[in-house]
């Protein structure tokens, strides 16, 4: 029997920026998908995994729902949709070397599903790890080559937006900055010890993950090609020489919001890296650094909801330094950097106006046992 868990994640700054190549600091949080895997004496693969209908914060499976799917990984396996997860993962792992037999899995989570919790890629996480680790154990003990399988199976395998920041995010754990700007993602563990806690809560509104990702990278992309003839190939080019900034007075109003949001924001990033770094992170400033991101992905990319900005706002008004939407926006879950004598009464204030919350704790990243 191989029991593995991995977390899902906050995402402090950066987001909407992997995908373009540039970097982010998000932390792992004690929210966890997990698997029970043992292995048949078969070709077929039995999978037992919580019901869809468990979706919201705070939610449990103590009634034992749930959904079964069985997959012969004997024979050829064509996807029949678009999120056709189980079937990537066998695909993907056997591309890699991996020996897919038979299995008996069952798999919970205490991750809120189409929230911006990394619920999809935690599952296909956690199925990548307790697969491979039924052929090749010392591989699968490997998060980075986990991270990069499971990525492969979600996204690559489907050709969508999104990016690597949930599945690094999730099997290294702790707090971590990941600069994607040669195409692999390059990890480095942070350390932050700020004079407070971080508080998730639940919008309850469900979102469509892909298109939000669409309609916000695909945008900055067309703007850097139109910026290319100035010599403009990435937002980092407007960090490293200020002065491109006014090419994008060509751009129409509509490209050069998306633009101008991706070049803050990525600003806000180094600030925040830079300090975090040199020890200088006050409990003040990340939540300014966190306020003026989310003005960004509010105002700039234009992805962030009225009922998360009063959720925002009755979390401000009760003590918190700042806070912004978690994960891709359109809905879904938000969080708030907060003095720690106040935290049960920011979310005391936010349950009342009828939204989950829950205190949160850093974590560690992807684990198997045996």
């Amino acid at each position: 029997m191989i029991f593995v868990s991995t977390p899902s994640r906050i995402c402090l700054f950066g987001e909407h920026q992997d995908y373009l190549g540039l970097e982010v600091i998000a932390s792992a949080i004690n929210l966890h998908f997990t698997a029970k895997a043992e292995a048949r004496n078969d070709t077929l693969l039995h999978i037992r995994i919580r019901d869809r209908s468990i979706c919201e914060l705070g939610a449990r499976n103590t009634e034992g729902k749930y959904e079964e799917y069985t997959i012969d990984t004997a024979a050829p396996l064509v996807y029949e949709n678009k999120r056709d997860y189980f079937k990537s993962v066998v695909n993907v792992l056997k591309q890699a070397g991996f020996a897919v037999g038979g299995a008996d899995i069952t798999m919970d989570s205490e991750i809120p599903i189409g929230k911006g919790m990394c619920s999809s890629t935690t599952m296909v996480l956690a199925l990548t790890a307790a697969l491979a680790a039924l052929s090749n154990p010392v591989r699968a003990a490997d998060p980075m080559e986990m991270a990069k399988l499971a990525w492969k199976a979600e996204v690559e395998e489907f050709h969508e937006p999104g990016g690597m920041m949930d599945h690094y995010a999730s099997a290294l754990g702790g707090l971590v900055h990941l600069d994607f700007s040669s195409g692999a993602a390059v990890p480095t563990p942070l350390s932050l010890h700020p004079d407070g806690c971080f508080i998730l809560f639940d919008s309850l509104q469900d979102k469509d993950t892909i298109q939000v990702l669409a309609d916000s990278k695909y945008p900055t992309l067309e703007a850097l090609e139109s910026l290319a003839k100035y010599g403009i190939h990435s937002i980092r080019d407007f960090y490293n020489h200020p002065e491109l900034e006014q090419h994008t007075d060509t751009l129409d109003s509509f490209h050069r919001r998306k633009v101008l949001a991706n070049i803050d924001n990525y600003r806000i990033q180094r600030e925040a890296l830079e300090l975090i770094q040199t020890g200088r992170m006050t409990s003040k400033k990340l939540g300014e650094l966190l306020n003026r991101h989310q003005a960004n992905l509010r105002d700039g990319l234009q992805i962030s909801t009225p009922v998360i900005d009063r959720i925002l706002k009755i979390a401000l008004e009760h003590g918190a330094y700042g806070g912004k939407f978690n994960g891709s926006g359109g809905g879904g879950c938000l969080y708030c950097f907060a003095p720690r004598e106040r935290a049960d009464e920011i979310a005391a204030a936010v349950n009342e106006a009828g939204y989950p919350a829950m205190i949160l704790h850093p974590d560690k990243g992807l684990t198997i046992e045996s």
